[in-house]
């Protein structure tokens, strides 16, 4: 009987460290593969949510062709870092055009983010590299999506998938991230990771 409870409780740690190793694997795989983009308005106002919708538009179709045919978030990295100015003058003419004096900011930074949910798949919270664009104040509703893969435009679950697959993810890791039933409480445990992260950083 002793025999037994002491196979059982060594089993139970080694799914456990098993388990783990995978989450911290899948964590590491998504700050590894992402770019997101963080879009913060002026205010709550109406017409300030309209107006980041606006930078919003501009400035992904700009990024979103050359992101497209980039194959690795190093490429991706390079290629915001190189571009920031134009990328502000494209937010800060979108403002000049609508009569605005406001003017956005653009940096690139690590940045803490919550849970996120999208059409086709949903990513844990956690601290993730960002291009961060600031209009004015910045005091007023974000927009969030994901810069590098191109996954800001709604997609099906198939392109997201194919797109995942390619940026490196693991199959595990598409699957925990689509909700799949069986990956829910992996999920939960890669959010609560992140939240780890977000509190003691």
């Amino acid at each position: 009987m002793r025999f037994i409870l002491k196979l059982g409780i060594f089993c139970a740690v080694i799914y456990f460290f098993v388990f783990s190793t995978g989450l911290i694997s899948d964590n590491a795989q998504l700050k590894n593969s992402l770019i997101r983009l963080h879009v913060v308005a002026n205010s709550d106002s109406e017409e300030d949510q309209q107006i980041k919708l606006q930078v919003r538009d501009a400035v992904l179709a700009y990024l979103e062709p050359v992101m497209q045919a980039i194959t690795s978030k190093e490429e991706a990295v390079q290629f915001i870092q190189e571009n920031m100015q134009k990328i502000e003058n494209i937010a800060n003419e979108v403002l000049k055009s609508l009569g605005e004096s406001q003017t956005a900011n653009v940096s690139f930074l690590q940045e803490k983010f919550d849970i996120r949910n999208y059409e086709t798949f949903s990513l844990p919270s956690g601290i993730y590299d960002a291009l961060r664009i600031e209009i004015g104040e910045g005091e007023g509703e974000n927009w969030w999506c994901v810069a590098f893969p191109t996954l800001c435009m709604p997609t099906t679950e198939a392109d997201f998938e194919a797109t995942a697959v390619s940026s490196g993810f693991s199959d595990t890791l598409v699957s925990t991230i689509t909700e799949d039933r069986q990956y829910q409480i992996r999920f939960l445990f890669l959010d609560w990771i992140g939240r780890m992260e977000n509190f003691f950083n």
